[in-house]
């Protein structure tokens, strides 16, 4: 019998110790989670954030609000508290790259909860419920979404967005809204899901970035040898979810992007991915958090 409780009481410490270790982690990711949370301020911040098979980039610059695409509809549901969480109180600019499911379905629930001035996006009617959710949000807002034009250009202060791309070919990926940020001396690319033909056609532009937002959450069908020399990133992000049914990223993309040395970083990996720019350098942290709410599959 003596021997039991001093197994019991062996164990009874063990449990009790290792309890004590996990509060101990928790307390330390809570207070780094914390102190990732940014303060809008004078520098540039990027957010990618973690929308599993998805996508939704967030810019913001002093009292500037920019989002492009808002995920699936269900990761609009955990988008819009976060959103809040960091201090966004109105957007400037909203962009639906295109109609995917998976790039306007958290979209209306971003037009219902914030006042914005404009919303863009490619002329290319969809019949799925997540393109007619946010063209009901639309008129509920008593607003219609505006179609840029190639080579528009958007200024929000020190800020300038230019649109490379936008078609209206039958093929969503192709009608992918294009961005090119500059910020001072450095630069973003952003393809939404552009495909390698698209690549083709704004192989002209000035390309050179320091940060590639990967096309297409780096299928093989995007990102072309030819594209990825003449942008040359240093950094590239891919927003992608772990284990996806497609395989993305594609190691044939991933192979490209290591040999042209560039640091890549995923939502599957690192999950939200926070940038972080005064205009000359260019730092990251990652929020461990997802906003992953699943993909409803309607398109």
């Amino acid at each position: 019998m003596k021997k039991i409780s001093k197994n019991a009481l062996k164990i009874l410490l063990i449990i009790l110790l290792c309890y004590g270790v996990y509060l101990l982690q928790q307390k330390e990711s809570h207070s780094i989670q914390k102190e990732k949370v940014p303060v809008s301020g004078d520098s540039l911040e990027l957010f990618f954030f973690d929308v599993g098979e998805a996508d939704s980039t967030l810019i913001r610059y002093k009292d500037y609000n920019i989002l492009i695409d808002a995920g699936n509809t269900v990761d609009g549901v955990l988008l819009v508290p976060y959103l809040k969480e960091i201090g966004i109180e109105h957007f400037d600019s909203l962009f639906v790259t295109h109609a995917h499911e998976d790039h306007i379905g958290g979209m209306s629930r971003v037009v219902y909860n914030f006042p914005f001035d404009h919303l863009y996006m490619p002329n290319h009617v969809a019949e799925w419920k997540s393109y007619q959710n946010l063209m009901k949000a639309l008129e509920r807002k008593e607003k219609s979404f505006e179609v840029p034009s190639i080579h528009q250009v958007f200024t929000y202060d020190d800020l300038i967005l230019t649109v490379l791309s936008i078609t209206d070919t039958p093929d969503y990926n192709e009608n992918s809204i294009v961005l090119k940020l500059d910020y001072f001396n450095t630069h973003y690319l952003l393809m939404g899901d552009a495909t390698d033909t698209i690549e083709r056609s704004i192989l002209e532009e000035d390309l050179a970035s320091d940060v590639l937002k990967v096309g297409h959450h780096g299928s093989k069908h995007s990102s072309s040898a030819s594209f990825l020399e003449k942008v040359h990133p240093e950094y590239a992000i891919i927003s992608c979810a772990e284990g996806n049914e497609y395989g993305h990223p594609h190691k044939v993309v991933l192979d490209k992007l290591n040999y042209l040395d560039a640091t890549i970083y995923r939502t599957d990996i690192h999950h939200t991915i926070h940038l972080i720019s005064d205009g000359d350098t260019i730092s990251f942290d990652f929020i461990n958090r997802s906003f992953n709410g699943g993909d409803l599959g309607d398109s």
